[in-house]
């Protein structure tokens, strides 16, 4: 990864926060939505983004016949995150 090509997983703040949020661990939908203080649609739309670019899973399960969505990270995700970091420290040391 270089500074012209940086995937659009990290051009957006939200998605940003997204992806550091579930590096340390899977989180439910309404844990992303505390952390990242995103309105409902709008962090919907970006985990959906996020998802289809392979960056992050989702698990659904009915409890308390509520739908619970978590969200956990890929190794793909963790991988370009770690490259993106790296990318960022290398700017930084310039």
């Amino acid at each position: 990864m270089n500074i012209e090509n940086i995937p659009e997983a990290f051009c957006v703040a939200l998605r940003l926060k997204i992806i550091t949020a579930l590096v340390s661990s899977a989180r439910t939908f309404a844990q992303l939505r505390e952390i990242t203080q995103a309105t409902q649609g709008n962090l919907s739309v970006q985990l959906t983004k996020l998802e289809e670019w392979g960056y992050l899973t989702s698990e659904k399960v009915i409890e308390k016949k509520k739908t619970k969505t978590t969200y956990t990270i890929t190794d793909f995700g963790l991988r370009q995150f770690e490259a993106y970091v790296e990318l960022l420290q290398s700017v930084l040391q310039k």
